[in-house]
């Protein structure tokens, strides 16, 4: 079964509209009206929609690094810097994880783009 992402607020368009074209399974936070809320509340509603978090934001990996340390279950952080990462690469990457990506492969994980 393919990953679900969840893109934080802040992701190009581009890139969700890219993913869209391949048929991905994505919500954004606008969409979910959750674009306001901060980053553990965006992790844990991730989680109980059953997403993968793809971000940009540095301070979202120290939220994720605290609950790993911590042992807080988190669904996933998919993580790229965006000067290091192509809109183009980001969509072919997200679109790799997505397909041939598992629940178990990012639970409680950060992954890092470009792959």
């Amino acid at each position: 079964m393919a990953l679900k992402l969840y893109m934080d607020h802040h992701i190009p368009r581009a890139i969700t509209n890219g993913l869209r074209l391949r048929n991905i399974d994505i919500v954004t936070a606008f969409e979910d009206n959750s674009h306001e809320i901060d980053d553990p509340a965006l992790l844990d509603r991730a989680a109980v929609l059953g997403r993968v978090l793809f971000s940009q934001d540095e301070d979202l990996l120290i939220e994720a690094k605290r609950r790993q340390s911590t042992k807080i279950v988190f669904s996933g952080v998919i993580y790229a810097q965006q000067q290091r990462v192509s809109i183009g690469q980001c969509v072919r990457d997200l679109e790799i994880i997505a397909l041939v990506g598992q629940s178990q492969d990012t639970e409680n994980r950060v992954l890092y783009l470009p792959l």
